[in-house]
């Protein structure tokens, strides 16, 4: 007899197609705290002079802040809490400037019936609608229990 793998886990199996999507608007705050984090102080994200003259044409949040968005909507909202990443290909395809709004979307593309594994599309836009990264990612719901 299968058992459903999903039993246990706090939002249950979801389903095929489901979308949830988080926004954010960046600040000088997550670069700092980014910074104090890992010691990465590359300067275009504090030397405005430096990034305005650069490719990008201001300062720029690093792509860590812009992908942890994703992180959160795994983790909090599709397939939800007890969410682990096993694996995420992503290509950052646009910089993300200090102040700008950005949305994290994902999607279930695919969902085990073994395992509680399931394969997301993942994104994240600007506020004019442009792609600043897009992939995917392999996540496994894990099993609370909560008393």
């Amino acid at each position: 007899m299968m058992t459903d793998a999903w039993a246990g886990t706090l939002k249950g199996r979801p389903a095929l197609g489901a979308v949830a999507e988080r926004s954010r608007t960046t600040s000088m705050r997550d670069v700092e705290m980014f910074s104090a984090m890992t010691g990465d102080m590359d300067p275009l994200h504090y030397d405005a002079a430096l990034a305005d003259r650069s490719p990008f044409g201001g300062l720029i949040v690093r792509g860590g802040v812009t992908s942890g968005l994703l992180n959160a909507a795994v983790a909090e909202d599709l397939p939800g809490p007890g969410t682990a990443c096993l694996g995420v290909e992503w290509r950052f395809v646009k910089a993300v400037l200090v102040g700008e709004t950005i949305t994290a979307r994902v999607e279930i593309t695919a969902v085990r019936d073994d395992k509680p594994i399931c394969t997301l599309a993942t994104s994240v836009r600007n506020g004019r609608g442009e792609v600043c990264l897009t992939g995917t990612a392999v996540t496994c719901a894990v099993p609370l229990r909560c008393t």
